[in-house]
Parts: C-alpha cells; sequence; structure tokens
C-alpha cells in the first residue's frame, strides 16, 4: 500500500551537482529525500516560488500535452528501487483507463508542483523500508 507524502524541502547548491528533495508522510513522520539533478532541482524551486519561465520548459510542455490530449494526470506512485535507483509511475487517466507511465521519481515530482494543487505523491512502503524510513 503506497503512502501518501508531500514535498517538504528542496535542497538547491550552487557548491556541487547533488541537490536534494525531502518527501514528508502526510499525517506522519516518515520523511523520505532523494538525490536529484540541478535542473530538477531548479524547475521544482522555481514553481515553488511561483516563478514562470519565459518560455515553456521540458515539464510544461509534459502538462501541456496531457492535457490537449484530453488526459487527466491523477498523481505519481515512487513504486521502487533497484541497484540504488528509484523507479516511478506517472499516472494519467484518458477516458476509462488509467495509464501508468514509467519517470524518473524527480521528473515526476517536476511535472507534480505544475499543477494547482500539486498531483498526490505516493511512495510504496518497501521503497521507504528501504531507504531506512
Amino acid at each position: 500500500m503506497p503512502v501518501l507524502m508531500e514535498l517538504s524541502r528542496v535542497i538547491v547548491s550552487e557548491m556541487n551537482d547533488q541537490q536534494a528533495i525531502y518527501l514528508k508522510e502526510v499525517g506522519g513522520t516518515r520523511t523520505f529525500p532523494i538525490l536529484i539533478g540541478p535542473f530538477e532541482a531548479q524547475i521544482i524551486n522555481r514553481r515553488l516560488l511561483e516563478e514562470a519561465p519565459f518560455r515553456p520548459l521540458t515539464h510544461d510542455l509534459l502538462k501541456n500535452a496531457i492535457e490537449i490530449l484530453g488526459g487527466a494526470p491523477e498523481g505519481i506512485v515512487i513504486s521502487d528501487m533497484k541497484e540504488h535507483t528509484y523507479y516511478a509511475v506517472l499516472r494519467v487517466r484518458a477516458g476509462e483507463t488509467v495509464y501508468e507511465i514509467d519517470c524518473r521519481p524527480s521528473d515526476a515530482i517536476a511535472l507534480a508542483v505544475h499543477y494547482t494543487p500539486p498531483l498526490p505523491i505516493e511512495v510504496a512502503e518497501h521503497v521507504l523500508a528501504v531507504s531506512g524510513n
């Protein structure tokens, strides 16, 4: 059973390439850190600060494409960890079908914050256990 989480912090460092985001369990105490790239960290941070880019970026493109094609995103799930790599899926409803689209957790979270309110973020219980939470 996945655990509902919310984005609680974004750590953007200009000193190195290791940026991080922290998810916090909704109604609980567990946290879940994910190291991400500088581009994704900047995009997430920019959206949280409500600083719109001059031109659409990759996550804007994906959001627009989903909407134009008649899809409705339902949320993201960080579903697995293999060989120190986290895996996620973006859930998109089109008609009666819900598609689970493989993606990086950082891209999924960057897309999630493009919506108001942000898309729900869930983390599989076994992934939390592996990460020590």
